[in-house]
């Protein structure tokens, strides 16, 4: 079988998900033949994994039917033939839907393959002086698992054109299991950073307790710290969601505050945008309004200039320009935060119940933004390959003022809402016995973006609704 030249470059699906065959261009004449191996450009083009190869491998066959046994390694691999033919076998080792899912077909130079990550890998020569290449995303470590199935497994029925009988086959891969034996491989690690925050706990219950999934306080790793890059094996996950961060504005206007705020929302995500570039891994770092001025009329879209008025705004500011150097990154901008724990909406009840009659600020506007929409976006963001870059993630509706929630939160809980004052900001710090950090008037952020994205935030006032309520019940 000669090789076919002439072919456009096309993609072609398999029933095992991620698994990509790809019809090569293959120039030849006289003389021989060439064709472009590997070309990132391209084939990104065409939705391939950029998945970052950073190894090169070469294996030789002499004679036909040599039988390679199923094997499923860590790292993603493109397989292409260099010379002769062979028959490949895929099946899917994977946890999920998609286990024992098994791929077909044969291979030559105009024909390569995209294998993710823990799916089984075999090949068969059909030709003499057959030799195949493939690239990896990770170098070979014994502290590396890989999985294993037996050749012959009844369940996956792969009809091999040479029959098993009639090849060599090792001792080693004639021992693999079947498929009922085979320990599915987990998904890659997802590590969330600041688990004990309020949008650390909200993740933990939109993602579960899964064995890969691991929540980690600045107790448990320090993302500043100098050996950050041998911290973990890196190449094991998949996801960074960075929830952590410095959050006192007012206290990050002192000295000892505004190192600490450096630290944490820009020195710390530089680090972590580092790690993840170098690994392949996708970023997800939590932003804030108050990167912006406020004085903008109208709702901030995601390409609005930087301009934080104070310590904390421009920290965050900075963290933004150090996760977009992530080649894999989400940036969720959001505002306004309630979750678990002490938080404004709390406050404004306690004090409703209590008898006390507040004055709240008046002159600053945005919307409520509860913790669980945003592990909800994040979540959809990552599960559905939205496209890498910055989203804003509020809730939905009308701006309300401080004030005005304020009002909403006294009369869900059956209190007047005219003792809640609206005061200016000034007038509010007027009296502040500490450092006030400046804060940005109009908070409100543009939401076409995430809802393109196929994402809808919940209603604000339907959402601060259902929180009273649960205050109390």
């Amino acid at each position: 079988m000669s090789t076919a030249f002439g072919k456009s470059l096309e993609r072609i699906e398999t029933p095992i998900p991620g698994l990509v065959v790809f019809e090569l261009p293959v120039h030849g004449d006289s003389r021989g033949w060439f064709k472009e191996n590997w070309q990132r450009e391209k084939m990104t083009a065409l939705g391939l994994e950029d998945f970052g190869p950073v190894q090169n491998n070469i294996s030789f066959n002499d004679a036909i039917g040599t039988t390679r046994g199923i094997h499923a390694e860590p790292w993603d691999k493109w397989v292409s033939v260099a010379t002769g033919r062979i028959f490949g076998a895929w099946v899917d080792l994977r946890e999920g839907p998609s286990f024992g899912t098994v791929f077909t077909t044969e291979l030559d130079p105009s024909r390569a393959i995209f294998v993710p990550r823990g799916v089984g890998n075999s090949y068969q020569t059909l030709e003499t002086d057959t030799a195949y290449t493939y690239l990896v995303n990770d170098h070979w470590s014994p502290d590396a698992s890989y999985s294993f199935l037996n050749l012959a497994d009844e369940t996956a029925a792969i009809d091999w054109p040479i029959p098993l009988a009639e090849v060599e086959i090792s001792a080693k891969d004639k021992a693999h299991p079947r498929l009922a034996e085979v320990t599915p491989i987990p998904p890659k690690r997802i590590l969330v950073l600041g688990a004990s925050g309020q949008l650390g706990l909200a993740l933990r219950a939109r993602f579960g307790d899964a064995a890969h999934i691991e929540y980690a306080t600045r107790e448990d790793i320090d993302v500043t710290a100098a050996d950050l890059a041998d911290a973990r094996r890196w190449r094991d996950y998949g996801l960074i969601v960075n929830a952590a961060a410095y959050t006192a504005v007012d206290q990050a206007e002192t000295p000892e505050g505004r190192e600490q705020a450096w630290a944490a929302n820009a020195t710390a995500v530089a680090a972590l945008a580092r790690v993840a570039t170098e690994n392949g891994i996708t970023l997800v770092h939590v932003s804030s309004d108050y990167v912006f001025d406020g004085t903008l009329e109208g709702a901030y879209t995601e390409d609005a200039p930087l301009r934080p008025l104070g310590v904390y705004g421009q920290t965050k500011a900075a963290g933004d320009l150090a996760a977009s150097t992530a080649a894999r990154h989400y940036i969720v901008r959001t505002s306004w935060v309630i979750g678990e724990g002490g938080n404004f909406v709390r406050t404004m009840h306690s004090l409703a119940e209590r008898g006390i009659d507040p004055r709240v600020v008046g002159d600053q506007v945005g919307r409520l933004t509860f913790t669980s929409d945003i592990a909800d976006a994040i979540a959809h963001l990552v599960e559905t390959d939205a496209p890498f870059g910055v989203y804003n993630v509020t809730g939905s509706g009308d701006a309300s003022s401080w004030a005005e929630i304020a009002r909403e939160v006294f009369r869900l809980a059956g209190h007047d809402p005219e003792r809640v004052t609206p005061v200016s900001t000034d007038e509010y710090f007027a009296t502040a016995a500490g450092p006030v950090a400046p804060r940005p008037r109009n908070s409100v952020l543009d939401l076409t973006k995430i809802v393109s994205a196929g994402f809808s935030p919940a209603d604000a006032e339907e959402s601060l609704r259902a929180y009273v309520a649960g205050l109390k019940g």
